[in-house]
């Protein structure tokens, strides 16, 4: 039978090395790696697998993981210095890339492969 207290989510990058660099250095996230693949630890046993593509990858259309933050602008502003940078969807985000049009805080960006993830008022 299926053991959903064991269930992990998942998505491809297309460099693993590269991913790897930016979940832990950027991010901050740490990371484990096994058989070529990472595992990105989340917390509480949580985590996600991210494996490798290659150039058959192709980044999800959607947001792949969501970083809940105590303050969303200062988490732009400490990844923007890190030299990441923020999605912006005409009519939805701010000049940041923050949506501030109802629901909690939230603002886009991509992994090295494309991924979308955010971060999002806690």
């Amino acid at each position: 039978m299926v053991d959903a207290t064991k269930a992990f989510s998942g998505f491809s990058v297309r460099d693993v090395p590269e991913a790897k660099a930016f979940y832990e250095d950027v991010l901050g996230v740490e990371v484990t790696e096994d058989h070529g693949m990472l595992f990105l630890q989340l917390g509480d046993g949580h985590g996600v697998l991210v494996y490798p593509k290659g150039p058959a990858h192709e980044p999800a259309a959607f947001t792949v993981l969501n970083f809940p933050v105590p303050d969303v602008d200062a988490a732009v502003d400490e990844l923007t210095a890190k030299g990441v940078t923020f999605l912006h969807y005409e009519g939805m985000t701010d000049e940041k890339g923050v949506n501030r049009g109802g629901g909690p805080l939230i603002a886009w960006f991509t992994d090295p492969s494309g991924n979308v993830l955010s971060v999002v008022a806690e």
